[in-house]
């Protein structure tokens, strides 16, 4: 299903509390909601380890998305971005399971503004998003997150597999020196991002001041 499909349309579930008075409501990304999106995702990411992963504009896909966000009194206070494959193995990761082959979703952004945490957003997101891609006949949701214990908790808890692990390695200032060198004449690396997928982990985490596992996990939707 494609946004435009469905942008208009309510998506549930709504929160209501006992007097009647609307918490938050789910429902599609609008292009007019860009700037409290960045903003939501970043103060949501503020405290754990992609505190430095932001965005100055949101994404466009290539594919169909799920692009849905958690409003309260005209604020974003959650969002979830999902990538919908057309094909198997387009976007996601090869499955896991032999019986999960078709069609899988990439979650490339799920978070809940710091402010709003524990009040159910970040499942009703999921749940609400579950619903659309099932339509779409998506059998399989991926993520991938690094190791903060909340998170991977969260997950555990909605139902997703953790199914592999490889590390997020950044290698700053005097941790270059004798690591990496350029082919450039008159440029030297001072910061680099690498991935390590090696089995020496201990020696990586020893070496480097900040390493991160970073942990894919997999929701069966079938």
């Amino acid at each position: 299903m494609l946004r435009e499909d469905w942008v208009n349309q309510t998506v549930t579930p709504v929160n209501w509390n006992d007097d009647g008075d609307l918490l938050w409501k789910i429902r599609p990304y609008r292009q007019e909601d860009e700037v409290q999106w960045l903003r939501c995702r970043l103060l949501a990411f503020l405290d754990t380890a992609y505190f430095d992963n932001v965005l100055r504009a949101k994404e466009r896909y290539a594919n169909p998305a799920i692009e849905l966000v958690a409003e309260l009194d005209r604020k974003i206070v959650g969002l979830i971005d999902i990538e919908c494959e057309e094909e198997p193995g387009t976007v996601c990761s090869p499955s896991s399971d032999p019986a999960i082959m078709g069609k899988a979703g990439m979650i490339w952004h799920i978070a809940v503004h710091l402010d709003f945490r524990r009040r159910g957003i970040g499942r009703a997101l999921l749940q609400a998003a579950v619903s659309i891609a099932k339509q779409s006949r998506i059998q399989r949701l991926e993520a991938w997150t690094r190791d903060d214990v909340p998170t991977q908790q969260w997950y555990d808890a909605q139902g997703f597999q953790k199914v592999e692990t490889y590390f997020h390695v950044y290698v700053q200032d005097d941790e270059v020196e004798g690591c990496m060198s350029s082919h450039v004449p008159g440029l030297k690396p001072r910061y680099v991002f690498a991935h390590y997928q090696g089995e020496n982990t201990r020696h990586i985490e020893r070496q480097f001041r900040r390493v991160h596992s970073c942990n894919r996990y997999d929701l069966s939707l079938i």
